[in-house]
Formats: C-alpha cells, sequence, structure tokens
C-alpha cells in the first residue's frame, strides 16, 4: 500500500475544504507528484543526465506501438507478480479493501476477500462487471478520507439486485470483482511482464468506462478545458447519461461509422470534441493543411486556434495511425463492410471532428491493416501507432471452454469480460509483438501494452484525488480523476529487464512518451489549453486539461529505457528474447496447460503459502450460464495444485 500517496490525498481533501463546508478535491498541480512517491523524472542526477537520455532515446525509438487493451485492474492481472505493489504486498489488516462485506441470499452478511481463479474453472472467460462512472465512484468508495477501495462486492451486488435481497446470480456477480488470474491463465502476459519493464502504479485517468481512457490516451484529458470554455456543455447528471463533457460515459462518436448494433443516431452520440490531442501536435507544420481540409473547420478548429498557430511553427512531427479491428473489411471477411465487431466507443480519434471531418481521417484503419503494413514494412519514417481489438478476432482462435454459451460470445480479442477470451487476447498481443519483432521495425521500436479502464475489478491501492467533475465539488459524487490502477508492460530493444517499475503514472504517460520521443510540444503547454486551464482553476476546477508534460508530475516512461542501452555501452535486447513461437501462441494454454511453472514464475501467494479460498457458490460466468456451479468450480483450487506440484 503507498501510504505516501493516500496520506497526500487525505492532506489535499482537508486542507482544501471551505471553511464550514464539505470537503472539496482542490487539489493542487503538484499533488500527482506529491501523492505519489518517487517519479522517473526526479532519478536524475542533474538537468544533463535527463538531456542526455532523451537525445538518445530521440535517436533509438522511431516506432511507438501502443496494444491498446479493455478492462482489466492491475490486481485482477497482477496482484500476485513477484516484487510489484498487489494483493499480498502488506498484511491483510494493512491492504484497502482487502475484506468487503458482500450480502448473502438470506439477507445476511459475510466477509469477501480475493481470490485466485484458475484454468479449471475456464477463467479466461468471465462476465463483465459494472465500471460506469457513478458506479466506479461507488465502488471505491470515496470519503473525506480518501478512496476506501472496499465497496466492490457490495456495489456490484446493488447494481443487480436493485437494493432488494440479492440472488444467487447476483452474489456472484459481486464475488466476481474480488477474483484475479495470474500466469496459469494469461502466461504470454506475465512473460513479457517478466522479461521487460512492467509498471505497477499506473492508473486510468478518470473513473469511467471505457471512452475516456480511449480519449486520455490521445488527450492526456477527457475534454476539462472544452468545459472550460463552454460551460453549458458540462454534465448535469452522475455523468452517466449525457452527452457533455468532461466525457465519463460510452456514448459513440458523433461521427461515423458505427457498428450497426449500435443504433447511434440524433440523441444518442457524444459532442464532438474540439480540444487538443497528439493528432494536432504530431501535424506539425502541415497542421494548417489539415484544417483547410476540414468543410467544418470552422466547428471542429474554434477552440484550438492559438494551440494550431503554435503548432504550425514547431519543427518536430510525427505520423500516427489508429488500428482498430472491424473498422474496415477484415482479412475473411467476404462481401460488403459489416462493421459488425467494431466497438464505436472504443475509437478515441473518430471523437473528434477534425480527425472525422478532415484529412487526418485516413490515419484510422483496421487491425488487419496493422499486421499487413508491419509485415510489409509500409508504415511511414515515425510515429505512433495504436492497436485495438473487438468483438471478434482475425487470428482463427476459439474459446477451450466447450460450453455452447461461450463458444458463441467469447470470441473477441481486446481482453474487455464479457466477450472476449483473455488467452485469445493475449495470443492477439502476442501475434501482433511477433510481427513486429520480425521486422525492420524491432530496432526503433517502443512497444506499450496498456488498458483503458479498470473494468469495475477490485484493486487495493488508493488512487490520488486529481480533480472534481463539473458539479459543486461535493464528494463523492463529483470526483472525477483519477480512477484505479491498471497494467502498462514497456518492451523495446532498449528496455530494461526483469524490472517492476513503481513511477506514479496514468494514461496521460503514454501521451508524455509521444510527446518525448517526438520531442513535440506537450499538450499541457499549448496556448489554448493553458488558457482554459486558468479559466478552470479560476472556477475552482484545479488540474483541468491534458496531464502530460510537467504539470503533473506523472512518469514519461522513459525510465522504463537502460541509459547503457540507449548510449550503446550495452547491447540492446535481441528480437529472440522478446519473440514467442507461433505455436506457443495459437496453442492456448487452456490446453496445452502452459503457465506459471513453465515460465519459472511463482506467484507471491504460492510463495507466501497464502490459502486461496474461492467462494463455494461462485461462477464466474454467472449471466452467460447462469446455473448453480458444479464440482469442478468447488475443486478448482485443488486440481491447479496438483497441476502445479504445489501446496498452499
Amino acid at each position: 500500500m503507498n501510504f505516501k500517496r493516500i496520506a497526500a490525498s487525505i492532506a489535499a481533501v482537508s486542507l482544501l475544504a471551505p471553511a464550514g463546508g464539505s470537503a472539496r478535491i482542490l487539489a493542487a498541480p503538484q499533488l500527482a507528484a506529491t501523492a505519489a512517491g518517487p517519479q522517473s523524472r526526479l532519478r536524475y542526477a542533474n538537468v544533463a543526465q535527463r538531456i542526455a537520455e532523451i537525445t538518445q532515446l530521440q535517436k533509438r525509438i522511431k516506432y511507438v506501438f501502443v496494444l491498446y487493451q479493455e478492462n482489466r485492474s492491475f490486481d485482477s492481472y497482477f496482484g500476485t507478480f513477484p516484487n510489484a505493489e498487489g494483493l499480498f504486498s502488506q498484511p491483510a489488516s494493512q491492504t484497502l479493501g482487502f475484506s468487503q462485506k458482500i450480502e448473502n441470499t438470506d439477507g445476511t452478511f459475510s466477509l469477501i476477500s480475493p481470490f485466485r481463479i484458475d484454468p479449471p474453472l475456464y477463467s479466461a472467460d468471465t462476465d463483465d462487471v459494472g465500471h460506469a462512472h457513478a458506479e466506479l465512484i461507488a465502488k471505491v468508495d470515496v470519503t473525506s478520507n480518501g478512496p476506501q477501495m472496499d465497496s466492490y462486492a457490495l456495489t456490484e451486488e446493488l447494481t443487480h439486485s436493485g437494493g432488494g435481497t440479492p440472488t444467487l446470480q447476483d452474489k456472484q456477480y459481486g464475488e466476481l470483482t474480488m477474483a484475479h488470474e495470474d500466469c496459469d491463465t494469461i502466461p504470454l502476459l506475465w512473460n513479457y511482464a517478466n522479461k521487460f519493464v512492467l509498471f505497477d502504479d499506473m492508473f486510468q485517468s478518470y473513473l469511467g468506462p471505457s471512452t475516456p481512457g480511449n480519449l486520455t490516451i490521445i488527450g492526456a484529458q477527457v475534454g476539462e478545458t472544452q468545459y472550460a470554455f463552454h460551460p453549458s456543455e458540462g454534465y448535469t447528471d452522475n455523468g452517466d447519461g449525457q452527452a457533455a463533457v468532461p466525457v465519463t460515459n460510452d456514448r459513440d462518436p458523433a461521427w461515423g461509422p458505427y457498428n450497426p448494433g449500435d443504433g447511434a443516431g440524433p440523441g444518442t452520440v457524444q459532442l464532438n470534441l474540439t480540444y487538443s490531442t497528439l493528432p494536432i501536435t504530431l501535424a506539425g507544420p502541415t497542421i494548417g493543411a489539415v484544417e483547410a481540409s476540414d468543410p467544418t473547420a470552422g466547428t471542429d478548429f474554434a477552440d484550438i486556434g492559438a494551440d494550431v498557430k503554435h503548432v504550425m511553427q514547431q519543427t518536430a512531427m510525427g505520423d500516427w495511425g489508429w488500428f482498430q479491428e472491424g473498422y474496415d473489411q477484415e482479412p475473411g471477411e467476404t462481401g460488403p463492410q459489416s462493421l459488425t465487431t467494431y466497438v464505436t466507443h472504443h475509437n478515441g480519434p473518430q471523437y473528434f471532428g477534425y480527425v472525422a471531418n478532415s484529412s487526418e481521417r485516413s490515419n484510422l484503419h483496421g487491425m488487419g491493416d496493422f499486421m499487413t503494413a508491419v509485415s510489409a514494412g509500409t508504415l511511414p519514417g515515425s510515429g505512433v501507432f495504436y492497436v485495438k481489438g473487438g468483438y471478434q478476432n482475425i487470428i482463427g482462435l476459439k474459446p477451450v471452454d466447450p460450453d455452447p454459451a461461450v463458444q458463441a460470445d467469447f470470441n473477441g480479442d481486446d481482453e474487455h469480460p464479457g466477450y472476449s477470451d483473455a488467452q485469445i487476447s493475449e495470443a492477439n498481443v502476442a501475434t501482433n509483438i511477433d510481427l513486429i519483432v520480425k521486422s525492420k521495425y524491432w530496432s526503433q521500436s517502443a512497444i506499450i501494452i496498456a488498458y483503458d479502464d479498470s473494468e469495475g475489478d477490485y484493486d487495493n491501492v488508493a488512487p490520488p484525488l486529481r480533480s472534481i467533475g463539473p458539479g459543486n465539488g461535493n464528494l463523492p459524487a463529483d470526483y472525477l480523476s483519477d480512477g484505479p490502477r491498471i497494467p502498462l508492460i514497456v518492451i523495446s530493444p532498449y528496455a530494461k529487464d526483469h524490472i517492476v517499475d513503481h513511477d506514479y503514472g496514468d494514461q496521460g504517460s503514454v501521451v508524455s512518451f509521444v510527446d518525448t520521443v517526438f520531442g513535440v510540444t506537450a499538450l499541457s503547454a499549448l496556448p489554448d489549453e493553458v488558457k482554459a486551464r486558468k479559466i478552470a482553476a479560476a472556477a475552482g476546477k484545479m488540474n483541468y486539461g491534458p496531464d502530460d508534460g510537467k504539470v503533473s508530475g506523472i512518469t514519461d516512461l522513459v525510465d522504463a529505457f537502460d541509459p547503457q542501452r540507449l548510449s550503446g555501452a550495452k547491447p540492446p535486447l535481441t528480437a529472440s528474447y522478446a519473440y514467442v513461437n507461433p505455436s506457443r501462441i495459437m496453442n492456448l494454454p487452456q490446453k496445452t496447460g502452459y503457465g506459471c511453472k513453465a515460465l519459472g514464475i511463482v506467484p507471491v501467494d504460492y510463495a507466501q503459502g497464502i490459502q486461496n479460498n474461492i467462494p463455494p457458490d461462485f461462477n464466474p460466468r454467472p449471466g452467460t450460464d447462469p446455473t448453480q456451479p458444479n464440482a469442478k468450480h468447488i475443486n478448482a483450487r485443488q486440481a491447479v495444485m496438483k497441476a502445479r506440484d504445489l501446496d498452499d
């Protein structure tokens, strides 16, 4: 548990509470840095050292690949990873939310603690739990003493029960929020985390579902500066329903294309977003031509006129691309483009009219286009390239679980519970990494595996209280950021190896890294964003706008790189070091038994001899297969113990 972060969050709330009023989160810009502990930018002995390393980084890295996955909290995937801040790093009594209330089907209450689910339960396929903005606020239990992280199970139950006595299915959903997996379920991801750099203090930037995360990964904000310029566009509900800013829900973008199942139309889509993002800064001096190509530039560029003038003067620039499954015709798809595998609200750039209505739209592609471009070596000369999955997978895999419902519903490859199989998803990640590793791009690449939100699954580390929403600042309803922890892995020939990095960051860290690699102006330093930040601060809204650059103290991920590898004093990591044999990828671990033992990794719960107490009535798919669990659920732990030749 990071007590420094919690203490700073508590102090921020207490010190900034108005006299005689309720506590408000009016955090100073330095709150995140104060609350976070060690910062990568603070590790340098002097400015010259920092400049030298960045110079080497910019010389070595020309391609940034962001494999952007879905909906996993850090603890749900890496809570037992050795040397990481996880579920068992502290005694249970000192771990926030370790024991939580859950309501039984007879109306009595008991306690539930984190438990591991393993392949005998078909742990790669789990149902979706709630992660809307208001529900996440309730789950992390924001109080004047900071987030308590102790209401995951009960809040999830309440979502399904509606306040009545929970059914077995309701209770199973509550239990599911406390489940976690390890290297027996997702060995490929643990392999990358073990070989390269795993960040264990990375947070989703905002409490909410997928769309905010997909906006933040290119903009380091979700529209706070747009709200500062246009207060009438702020949400007045709990953030879950309206077309408004800051964006805290999953409304589809104002601009198509749309998955035909979305039912997108008037009254259902989000506002046109008009604040600056990486597509603006990376355009450099060509941004004028982009603006000229937009027939609705008067609206789309209205809030960023000064930003555009600034960017036109910078010499630095880089290409970018967003490759998302189903956006266009994918391999194996015949006939007209269907868009049926496309998750519209996951496409961050599509929310911005200056992308959707301009020449920048040509940077939006399907996932198959990425695979083809990397294999053929036809990517632009440098740039940042985002890769996302969808409702199906284009590598031809099926879930191992023979359950007909699972076979029908869990073919996705972006790791989103409820439709994606975690092992198919990590296979898709590994397939794309292998393509990069075998290509001419490996020697100049940085690969980032990141996640857009924490799903609504339990995590034990309290996020820093960074900003409030457009309401009056009362807790907990107006809590905006940060959200719970998410995983992030950095892979590169120049990365450190076998490292868990404890620097504090959020999804804006990826933006900061892109800023740094390509030498473009940080979004937070653009004149219109600076102006909006000042307007918001005058209205009592602190930390509004992009959090890249120097405004927040988040890591820029540079600490993931080995200075000696960057300088040439140590050889880079080889392609073979990162490569995973395709037979390992395409034969899912559920079938082969590949896992922790083969990797040589002993998860912390095994190392500490901690008993794994799976609730006897647990079902990982209470909605997909709402039946009483059979004996395989009850005996899952013993089966895995035997397979591992371990004893808890």
